[in-house]
């Protein structure tokens, strides 16, 4: 019997042989190795190459450059903390036209390329006009050197933002210096101070309402002694006394529940002095005189009384010409001529809820017969003065102040003028002394002049009354 050789198949052989593809892949070789060296090889290419050098280097150069950039912002700014200090006045503040007056006397107005003006005006009811134009350094950068140290003002405007109670821009002044130098601010500031006031020592104040607030308008007047104002009868010497007595008895006012306010009208034909008198009157106190016009355009009774409410301390209301405001109250219940005060905002301002305390209010009218009694009823006006036309013994007070000892030529004057029988106002005798202040004798010659023109002007006078 042949014994054959037998030979045992592996396991899947059969599948194997069946499929074709694993035969195939069985039979290839695996891929051999790579090379030592070959990565290598590789990147020597790439850095070889210029583009990929110059382009990772630019990418380097920019990340670089970029990072020292922020280094250098964030230096900057933590230096300018370290190093530097700000102080920001804004416009609503006291100091701000305080300081700005001040740099622009330190210089800074004339090194300045960048200027602005601020004008006062007021037109009054008669046509005249008054303006006053101050140069301040404008909007920018400005540098100023103070006490051995520099400043760097900056004063902007935010265009977009605008104070609602006056409708103008909003501004700021930031100063800004080494913080070694801060304790200069406070001393700059006090320096700014004292230069406003000493403008307004030893002088009169006078403010004008702009908008809801009261501002200076024009240069403080020097302060006219009372007696320079010549009026009869101790008139002067009454009502001074009188407010003397109101300042003073403030706790006698409230003990007795007694609203603590004063109301004066002086009436009486034009060129009596009224205006002249309040004048003095506030220098005489050392007082500022606040100016109200109610013929004002645009002048309403919740603004009318917010300024009432809001007068600068120690100071005077005048209202002039208030006839010319309000002829009768059928007319200003309605409306006033120009400006939409009512004459029943007008009451309550004056001593109405709303009213204010510790106040002094003149009114001047040339007719007083153009009030309204509701008006100038006590409580609303207190006391009531006729300043008239001059008499004898006014009109030779007034001589004898231009033309001093020249007594024997002043009682030629008054007998020349004949004050009896001819109405001559202050205002007019002054007038005649200034144009002839180099003779005393010429100023007596010429009296019938003075008489002539003032009878002319009385005539104007008495048809526009009637008028």
């Amino acid at each position: 019997m042949d014994t054959a050789a037998t030979t045992t198949a592996p396991p899947g052989a059969a599948n194997a042989a069946a499929d074709p593809s694993v035969t195939a892949a069985a039979a290839s070789p695996p891929p051999p190795p790579p090379p030592p060296g070959a990565s290598n090889a590789l990147l020597e290419q790439f850095t070889n190459n210029p583009y990929f050098s110059a382009g990772f280097g630019l990418i380097g150069v920019t990340a670089g450059l970029a990072v020292l950039k922020q280094g250098a912002v964030h230096g900057v700014t933590f230096a300018r903390r370290r190093l530097l200090v700000t102080l920001e006045i804004p416009s609503k503040d006291q100091s701000y036209a305080w300081f700005l007056q001040w740099m622009s006397a330190q210089g800074a107005r004339r090194n300045a390329h960048q200027l602005a003006v601020e004008t006062s005006f007021v037109r009054r009811d008669n046509g005249s006009v008054q303006s006053n134009f101050s140069l301040v350094p404008g909007p920018g950068r400005h540098y100023i050197r103070y006490d051995g140290a520099w400043f760097q003002v900056e004063r902007q405007r935010e265009r977009n933002m605008i104070d609602l109670k006056s409708g103008t821009p909003w501004e700021t002044i930031t100063l800004t210096t080494l913080s070694r130098d801060r304790q200069l601010f406070a001393k700059m500031l006090e320096a700014a101070k004292g230069a406003a006031l000493a403008k307004e020592e030893g002088k009169t104040v006078v403010y004008t309402s702009y908008g809801p607030e009261w501002r200076p308008f024009g240069n403080p007047r020097k302060r006219r002694p009372v007696a320079s104002v010549v009026l009869s009868g101790g008139i002067a010497e009454d009502i001074v006394n009188d407010v003397r007595a109101f300042l003073t008895g403030g706790k006698w006012y409230h003990d007795r529940g007694i609203p603590y306010r004063r109301g004066y009208l002086l009436y009486g034909p034009p060129g009596s002095g009224k205006t002249s008198f309040i004048q003095a009157l506030a220098g005489e106190l050392e007082y500022n005189i606040c100016v109200m016009n109610l013929s004002e355009r645009g002048m309403t009774d919740d603004r009318l009384s917010h300024l009432l409410n809001h007068a600068p301390p120690r100071s005077i209301i005048l209202l002039e010409d208030v006839d010319a405001a309000f002829i009768n109250r059928a007319q200003t219940d309605k409306q006033g001529f120009q400006s939409m005060v009512t004459f029943s905002g007008l009451l309550n301002s004056l001593d109405g809820v709303t009213s204010s305390e510790e106040r002094i209010i003149f009114m001047t009218t040339n007719h007083v017969s153009r009030l309204d009694p509701a008006l100038i009823r006590p409580g609303r006006v207190d006391v009531k003065v006729l300043l008239d036309d001059a008499n004898a013994d006014q009109a030779r007070q007034m001589f004898l102040r231009f033309f001093v000892g020249e007594t024997k030529l002043a009682d030629e004057f008054v007998q020349a003028v004949d004050f009896a029988a001819n109405r001559v106002s202050p205002a007019q005798l002054q007038g005649h002394f200034v144009v002839n202040r180099d003779s005393a004798c010429t100023a007596v010659d010429n009296a019938r002049n003075l008489v002539a023109v003032a009878g002319r002007e009385g005539a104007e006078d008495t048809k526009e009354l009637k008028a």
